[in-house]
């Protein structure tokens, strides 16, 4: 991963995917739900400071799961619907203040939310895009906002998903719909 060009702070929103306690409390590879965590806080602390756009993301369904998609596929995923506890997001994520907080209720947090309205509205044309999981709510994510011609940038090491599947994702996928780029790069480059 070469180091990356500034960031301009007042273009970007750094947006947070599925960050809750019911998708923390999964086991994540190859980054822990505590790395996964930290390096969020870190930069969401480093984006504010910057100036720069903070976008929370969360997935919520009613208690019925009615809300939920629901055709047939091969490999259930989704598994019951989450409680307020779990969807509720960490201590450490709950104390601060995000400018925008998304609810969502599929895969991607353009499809169905303002996402994409809040975002316009604020000027922000770069996306730093981290949160769980790699290939299922960032991905979806970051494929929405590159066919909306936001720039993306993925932080590697504040994503993460199931077995080996991160690492498809970030030298499959991403290269094609983002620079990738590592919690201390994009750090570095909102220093700068």
């Amino acid at each position: 991963m070469e180091h990356s060009a500034l960031i301009d702070p007042g273009r970007s929103a750094l947006v947070l995917i599925d960050l809750q306690r019911g998708t923390l409390a999964r086991t994540w590879a190859p980054h822990s739900s505590e790395t996964v965590l930290a390096n969020s806080l870190l930069l969401t602390n480093a984006v504010q400071a910057a100036g720069g756009c903070v976008v929370f993301v969360r997935v919520e369904f009613e208690p019925s799961g009615k809300d939920r998609v629901s055709v047939p596929v091969d490999f259930e995923p989704q598994g019951p619907v989450p409680d307020r506890e779990a969807a509720a997001f960490p201590r450490e994520l709950a104390e601060l203040k995000p400018d925008v907080v998304i609810v969502k209720r599929q895969w991607s947090a353009f499809y169905g939310t303002e996402l994409d309205l809040q975002l316009r509205r604020r000027n922000i044309s770069h996306i730093i895009l981290a949160g769980v999981a790699t290939n299922f709510g960032v991905e979806s994510t970051a494929r929405e906002a590159w066919q909306r011609n936001y720039a993306v940038t993925l932080v590697e090491d504040a994503c993460s998903s199931l077995g080996n599947w991160h690492e498809f994702a970030i030298t499959t996928i991403f290269p094609h719909i983002s620079k990738v780029k590592s919690t201390q790069q994009v750090l570095s480059s909102l220093k700068a």
